[in-house]
């Protein structure tokens, strides 16, 4: 997919009138959190302004979250309006989620459907995936596939059909399968820029406002490794 701009390292990879879809780095907060960092909303806040040279204060809706460790889409609403919608949308989950994950083993099989009911720590923000359904627990179910098989990992792709805590990384934890650089769900190393190598690949949504089907693709990180997928 065309990138419509890069500007200060912001990847825009579709803008309207209503909403904004960025690539989002490893590392980036997409809302401002305790640690004080600045968050990619207000980044993308910024870059409306300087764009439309926009007066007093600009309007911009967090719709969903990725990981800070992750990367890949993320949408915005630029509308009060089309954040209501977008909110529906994806609560309902009238969206389809694709993402790609670079993996330590080979998974038990090449292409399965995984089902957990994931338990939530908050005390070290960790879920944990049980087999079967225990108290306050949450059903989980993803899709994956092995897309190719590279020299010393293997890498995924995976359809999300629930919206769980960490839910990709803890499923595919528990299968033997942490995701490269994810100490938290069992990988021996961490990554030289403290990600880990899962992206938000790809997002089919419907337009909040025209009801078109848009589809986004995001490009992979700037890395050997992702680089190396054909």
């Amino acid at each position: 997919m065309k990138i419509l701009s890069n500007k200060d390292n912001l990847q825009v990879l579709h803008e309207d009138n209503h909403i904004i879809v960025v690539n989002k780095r490893v590392g980036d907060i997409v809302q401002g959190d305790k640690t004080g960092d600045k968050p990619l909303s207000d980044i993308v806040k910024e870059y409306i302004k300087e764009k439309y040279n926009k007066p007093g204060e600009v309007f911009l809706g967090v719709v969903h979250r990725l990981d800070r460790p992750t990367s890949g889409i993320v949408v915005f609403a630029r509308t009060s309006k089309a954040l209501t919608r977008l909110n529906e949308t994806f609560k309902n989950r009238e969206t389809q989620k694709t993402y790609w994950a670079i993996v330590k083993n080979q998974p038990p099989k090449d292409v399965d459907t995984l089902i957990h009911f994931l338990t939530r720590n908050p005390k070290n923000n960790t879920s944990k995936a049980h087999s079967k359904e225990v108290k306050d627990s949450k059903k989980a179910s993803l899709s994956y596939s092995i897309i190719q098989k590279l020299n010393n990992y293997f890498a995924l792709e995976i359809d999300l059909h629930t919206g769980r805590h960490h839910q990709i990384r803890c499923q595919l934890a528990a299968i033997g399968c942490p995701i490269k650089g994810d100490l938290k769900y069992g990988f021996d190393r961490s990554n030289p820029d403290g990600g880990i190598h899962l992206h938000a690949r790809k997002l089919i949504i419907t337009h909040p406002t025209t009801k078109e089907t848009l589809t986004f693709v995001a490009p992979t990180p700037n890395d050997v490794i992702w680089k190396s997928i054909n």
